[in-house]
């Protein structure tokens, strides 16, 4: 029986969130009401997402955090994930523990910025200490990009030695860099609207749009994106569209699945809930559209609920939402 484990790089955050009716404009205040905070990351809601997701199979996570209270914090919560092991969390000394401020409107809708901090120093090297015995445990391999490009890099070429199927949320998206020799380690890519046109500004693949002064570029069909990340070397490409759903374009085939209909609380978790859901189904063996589904009901019960981690759902919710959906 192959494996059915994943291997999960990525960031560890303290998420520190405010209510606000609307999000704020470029120089604006927008007074807020609740403010909470709670652990989050992209690597760390990923590998989350999973653990709960998986039936069986280990989920081991790769990440850094520093020796501060934020990171003494995320360790204990992440240890309690059953399925989840974070021997291979480093801690950083002399250095604070990532954090991301989250402004979430009353309709769902987020903006972030994130301090880095320990994430930064995720390094190839921490990659190269995963034993053989965790990439032989392992099907699947997820990545995304709140870590160094070259520290993904390396987990992505490792997994490709060990015959890991590879999984890159590219979010967020750095400026400068040329995508091609990336792309062509991924077997599947997961963009959301505005990072996939961001990668294929213009039309050219893997070439970046210039920034605008908010900090985001204009999403373009996201098919027709889907096509030129898969000429610029992506095996399969998954464009994430939140309520309107997904584009799937695979080397034989091209669809678009609905999201569920669900009313969106706070969304800041619905990408990370699909990444971990979808690097769930494909380890058991599921076709890639199957996994897009069943990632697809994930993400549509996190929206439901506030929060980071505590919004990801487990795997009894995710497949009574699909049967209920039958």
């Amino acid at each position: 029986m192959p494996p059915t484990g994943l291997i999960v790089v990525g960031s560890i955050n303290m998420d520190l969130v405010v209510r606000v009716p609307r999000l704020p404009g470029p120089g604006e205040t927008v007074l807020g009401g609740r403010f909470s905070t709670s652990l989050g990351g992209k690597g760390a809601n990923q590998a989350v997402a999973a653990a709960r997701a998986a039936l069986a199979g280990p989920v081991a996570f790769v990440a850094a955090c520093g020796d501060d209270a934020y990171g003494r914090g995320a360790l204990a919560a992440l240890s309690g994930e059953p399925r989840l092991s974070t021997r291979h969390v480093r801690i950083v000394p002399g250095e604070a523990t990532g954090v991301a401020s989250i402004a979430v409107d009353e309709h769902g809708e987020n903006i972030i910025a994130v301090a880095s901090g320990a994430n930064l120093h995720l390094a190839p090297a921490d990659v190269d200490a995963l034993p053989d015995d965790a990439w032989r445990a392992a099907r699947v391999l997820l990545a995304c990009l709140e870590t160094p490009l070259e520290t993904v890099v390396r987990a992505l070429a490792r997994a490709g030695e060990f015959g890991l199927m590879t999984i890159l949320n590219p979010a967020p998206v750095p400026p400068g860099i040329d995508w091609r020799d990336v792309l062509l380690l991924v077997d599947v890519l997961t963009p959301n609207e505005i990072e996939a046109a961001a990668l294929t500004g213009g039309g050219h693949p893997a070439r970046l749009l210039s920034v605008s002064k908010t900090g985001a570029a204009s999403p373009t069909d996201p098919l027709t994106a889907a096509r030129h990340l898969r000429a610029a070397g992506a095996g399969a490409v998954i464009v994430t569209r939140g309520a309107a759903g997904c584009a799937i374009a695979t080397g034989e085939d091209e669809t678009h699945l609905p999201a569920r209909q669900v009313t969106a609380v706070d969304t800041t978790a619905a990408g990370d809930a699909f990444n971990g859901a979808l690097a769930v189904a494909l380890a058991e063996g599921r076709p890639l559209v199957d996994a897009a589904r069943f990632a697809t009901s994930a993400a549509a019960l996190s929206v439901t609920r506030p929060g980071a981690i505590a919004s990801l759902p487990r795997r009894a919710e995710i497949e009574k939402l699909m049967m209920n959906a039958e």
